[in-house]
């Protein structure tokens, strides 16, 4: 019952920020994308993956983007590049960032730029979900 309840209550969320809105998985750990696509996609959430923060930013996709889940260091453009360069087009997407390399000074930097969560990995899928809910909700 608990369970039917939060997918109701995500399904209107989703249906809120429209249809055609999806969490965008930015990471260069093709494991880590899959694992993350499939875990989303179990909550509910549609979701979309790319093996770099390039590769987003070619996808044209940013507009469709309600949330973006983030590694911080990948080769070529860093996930705190990618949040700078979104920031610097005006492009508004709340950020989840996740890595295995994060320091305090990282998650500073991150959070005062806008992101609305910074997780070490490994992380509570839970606490992930929550995070990608209360990004939607923003």
């Amino acid at each position: 019952m608990i369970a039917l309840a939060a997918e109701a209550t995500h399904t209107d969320t989703m249906a809120a920020h429209g249809n055609s809105r999806f969490v965008a998985i930015v990471d260069d750990d093709e494991a880590m994308l899959d694992a993350l696509k499939g875990l989303l996609k179990e909550a509910g959430f549609p979701a979309r993956a790319f093996t770099s923060a390039e590769e987003f930013l070619r996808s044209g996709e940013q507009q469709h983007t309600g949330c973006l889940i983030a590694d911080i260091r990948m080769p070529g453009m860093s996930g705190l590049d990618l949040q700078a360069r979104l920031k610097a087009d005006s492009i508004d997407i709340p950020i989840i960032f996740i890595t295995a390399h994060g320091d305090q000074h990282m998650r500073m930097q991150a959070l005062r730029s806008g992101a609305v969560e910074f997780l070490a990995k490994p992380f509570d899928d839970e606490i992930l979900l929550e995070s990608v809910r209360a990004a939607l909700d923003r």
